[in-house]
Parts: C-alpha cells; sequence; structure tokens
C-alpha cells in the first residue's frame, strides 16, 4: 500500500512562527486572534508533502478556551478551523485532504476524567462546526476506548471514513506489551477499532520510542481477525509522560535529538511493521515532514 502521509505538530509549530500562543487556550488563541498563522503552519506542512493536514480543531474544548467562550463560539470557532483547512488544501497543486480534528474533549492523557454526559454536547458541537470541510473524521489522543466509542455515537451513519488514534503509555508496565493511557490492553483497542467501524487505526502524542510495539500489537490483531483496518503512526517530540502527566498543562521541553533524520529512522520501522500512514504530532515540524516524504518519495511514486 502507498504511504499517506500526515501533517505535523500544528501548536508547535504555531509558536514556533509567532502566533498568539499561551496556555490555557493553546492553538486554538491563533484561531481567536491571528487566523492567517494558521494558514501559514496550513501551507507549511502541505508543501513539505503531507497528503493529508488536520484542521485546527484540537484545543477548542471549554478546558483550553473556557465553559462561557465555547458556548458561544464554539461552533463558529470550529466551522473557521474547517474552512482554513479546507482553502489551505484548496490552495495546493496536488491532492490534499482534511482531517478534521476530534480531541478528548475533558482533557488528554487523562482517562480519568472522562465523562461521556459531559463530552457528549462538546464532540456535537464540534461535529456540526467541522462537518462542511472534512474528508475524514480524525479522533485524536484517545486514552480509552470509551471516548473511540462516544464518537463513533456522535457521528451516527455519517459516512465519511473514521479514523481512531489512541495515546499510548510512554512507560510499558510490560516490555512489548503496549497499553493506553486508561491502562487498557493495545489489542482491545484494536478490536474495538474494528467493532466501531473505523478505516484506520492510529497512535500518536506518545514517545517514538513506544510506537514500534503498538504497531506490531495491532497489526497482529488485524491479521487474526482478516480484517481491513490501515495502521498508522504520528509521535510527539516530547520527553517521557508521567501517568498523572495532562497533556498541554505547561509547555514542556522539545527533545534536542529527535533531529528529522531521527524521526526518520523511527518512521522507517513502524512502516516496515505495517504502518501505511505516517506524520508528526507535538514539537513534530514541517522539516521532518519533509524528511519524510523525501525518503518515501519513490515509494508513493510507484
Amino acid at each position: 500500500m502507498t504511504i499517506t502521509l500526515l501533517d505535523g505538530g500544528m501548536g508547535r509549530e504555531l509558536a514556533r512562527i509567532g502566533a498568539p500562543f499561551r496556555q490555557p487556550e493553546w492553538s486554538a488563541l491563533a484561531l481567536i486572534e491571528g487566523p492567517e498563522y494558521v494558514e501559514r503552519a496550513h501551507d507549511a506542512f502541505i508543501a513539505a508533502g503531507a497528503d493529508v493536514i488536520t484542521a485546527n480543531s484540537y484545543a477548542l474544548t471549554p478546558f483550553h478556551i473556557g465553559t462561557a467562550r465555547f458556548g458561544a463560539e464554539g461552533f463558529r470557532l470550529a466551522d473557521l478551523a474547517g474552512r482554513l483547512a479546507r482553502e489551505a488544501a484548496a490552495r495546493a497543486s496536488r491532492s490534499v485532504r482534511v482531517a478534521a480534528s476530534l480531541p478528548p474533549v475533558c482533557g488528554s492523557y487523562r482517562a480519568d476524567w472522562f465523562d461521556a454526559r459531559e463530552a457528549r454536547p462538546i464532540l456535537t458541537t464540534l461535529v456540526a462546526g467541522l462537518g462542511a470541510h472534512a474528508d475524514i473524521w480524525l479522533a485524536e489522543t484517545l486514552s480509552s476506548i470509551g471516548e473511540a466509542q462516544l464518537v463513533r455515537e456522535v457521528l451516527g451513519e455519517d459516512p465519511r471514513p473514521l479514523w481512531l488514534s489512541f495515546t499510548i503509555a510512554d512507560e510499558a508496565a510490560e516490555p512489548g506489551r503496549p497499553r493506553l493511557r486508561s491502562g487498557q490492553p493495545l489489542e482491545d483497542a484494536a478490536a474495538a477499532a474494528m467493532a466501531l467501524g473505523a478505516e484506520a487505526l492510529l497512535f500518536n502524542c506518545s514517545q517514538p520510542e513506544v510506537m514500534a510495539d503498538a504497531v506490531a500489537a495491532a497489526r497482529a490483531v488485524v491479521e487474526t481477525e482478516g480484517a481491513r483496518l490501515t495502521l498508522g503512526v504520528y509521535a510527539n517530540a516530547f520527553p517521557p509522560q508521567t501517568e498523572a502527566a495532562a497533556a498541554n498543562a505547561g509547555l514542556d521541553e522539545i527533545r534536542r535529538d529527535l533531529t528529522p533524520e531521527a524521526y526518520l529512522a523511527f518512521a522507517q520501522t513502524w512502516r516496515a511493521l505495517g504502518a501505511d500512514i505516517i506524520g508528526g504530532c507535538c514539537g513534530v515540524g514541517p522539516e521532518h515532514i519533509a524528511g519524510l516524504r523525501a525518503a518515501m518519495e519513490p515509494e508513493a511514486a510507484a
């Protein structure tokens, strides 16, 4: 199968190019105060070679922008995030698809904070705002299977592809036995993805070092079931995160050792294990995506 390249981490790219950026708003602040920076970031990832760009809707939750602002502006901002991505894709000289980001709306990395009753209306607003612009629904950085199940319920019978992306514990309890940040076995997440009718199962916002075991475990489940489920990876460039960590609670340092060349070496391993979708999460920039494109260009053209 031909490789599909995703973009990289929107939040850190916005910060790097000088967009309005602070906590708690994170990447949503650029939508509110400087949407032209979001356009620049999308264009940079497309120029680097991304086949799929992700709408900047990850931080459009009460957790980041506050309950009052989300209630008043959530739909409008989600629509803006989708439209900016769609316009960037339209500017591209080749086919580029738009993935609508559906985040863990009760807080990243914290499966223990997930409340389906609280999350449902937030996801409903995001789906409504992004719906006119999405080619793919990307439910990402999911820490538990319950979060994925709720996304499927909210999407209902929407026919567009659903990609489910789980975040993996950076420090495995058992070597070679990856688990979600909820503690659920990765094999259970793979089974859930198939049961929910996902087109792709991905792993994101975890260290590159833990992703190979995740791909191998997922592939074993898919092959055993004889299912059609595309696998993918987009790792982050953070140091290991503890079980008590909450993503985006602060500005973590970016690993200096994770150069484009180092990231490519990890990606080639994921590819060899069966990942057909590869990109980057927090701290992975256009230069990393360009390195992937350059190395994988002959394969993409085959």
